[in-house]
């Protein structure tokens, strides 16, 4: 039956041509923005999902920037202890030269307090960003190490303990003395394999923190590039697929466009019924 009122052909090519459409303009918003989920609306589960990985994501590299800041502060400290090791070997050097009868000694003890002052000065100027690992006014520096967090509980921070190795209190050059005769020199010898020993322990708990700091920040920024790759599989578009689906859309809108035009001219054919 045909109908002037109604012309039910021209509805379902209408709504096939909005459909189409509809189609058409989240295709054309997928490749515009690169995004096949580019808002809640598009997918509420995988918008969700993916702003939750965007924020921990954003949360490591900030983690990560910390780290970087927290080795540089103990790398500082570091090569403050391994130069304070070569001025002790040096003082040992001028030890071993004052344990003969015909030397200047004096000479020698100058030197000596020389080389202290200078370790003194290394001690108090090896701070980075206000922290000195080398004395014990800093005490030990705190380094964010990640976010723990199982399941959807809540996040718990985890840190890295960088211990001071106080220099300070510990390289205690009073026991020192080469000018008095030769069983403080002896002493003097002894003394300064202990300071020694003291201050490659020192270095080497420095190095090793600073590694341990320098590798978990490479895992850090390991996971920020995870997490943003796991993001981008999420809600990026799949621009092959999209610009194919587009050239297709466009057809289909096209025709259904043409289909509408077809429909609409149903009811001027009633006319012809009454010529």
């Amino acid at each position: 039956m045909s109908s002037i009122l109604t012309n039910n052909s021209a509805m379902v090519a209408l709504q096939t041509l909005k459909t189409i459409n509809k189609d058409l303009g989240s295709t054309q918003s997928a490749i515009s923005t690169g995004k096949e989920v580019a808002t809640a609306k598009d997918n509420a589960a995988i918008w969700a999902v993916s702003k939750v990985m965007e924020s921990d994501a954003s949360g490591f590299k900030t983690i990560g920037d910390g780290l970087s800041l927290g080795e540089a502060t103990v790398a500082v400290a570091q090569k403050a202890a391994e130069q304070i090791v070569d001025i002790l070997t040096e003082m040992k050097d001028l030890i071993i030269g004052a344990q003969g009868e015909n030397v200047d000694h004096a000479k020698i003890a100058t030197d000596l307090t020389a080389k202290q002052d200078q370790i003194t000065d290394i001690v108090s100027g090896a701070q980075f960003n206000g922290h000195n690992l080398l004395n014990n006014a800093g005490g030990p520096l705190q380094v964010l190490a990640s976010l723990d967090r199982s399941g959807a509980g809540t996040p718990v921070p985890n840190y890295i303990t960088v211990a001071s190795v106080d220099f300070e209190t510990s390289l205690d050059f009073s026991n020192i003395d080469v000018t008095t005769d030769a069983a403080s020199r002896a002493t003097s010898l002894d003394e300064i394999d202990t300071l020694i020993g003291t201050a490659v322990d020192g270095a080497a708990a420095l190095g090793s923190s600073n590694k341990h700091i320098a590798d978990q920040g490479t895992f850090v920024g390991n996971m920020v590039d995870s997490l943003n790759s796991g993001v981008g599989a999420l809600v990026d578009a799949d621009m092959e697929a999209a610009s194919a689906r587009l050239q297709a859309l466009q057809v289909q809108q096209q025709l259904a466009t043409q289909s509408l035009s077809i429909a609409n001219q149903a009811p001027q054919n009633i006319l012809s019924l009454f010529r």
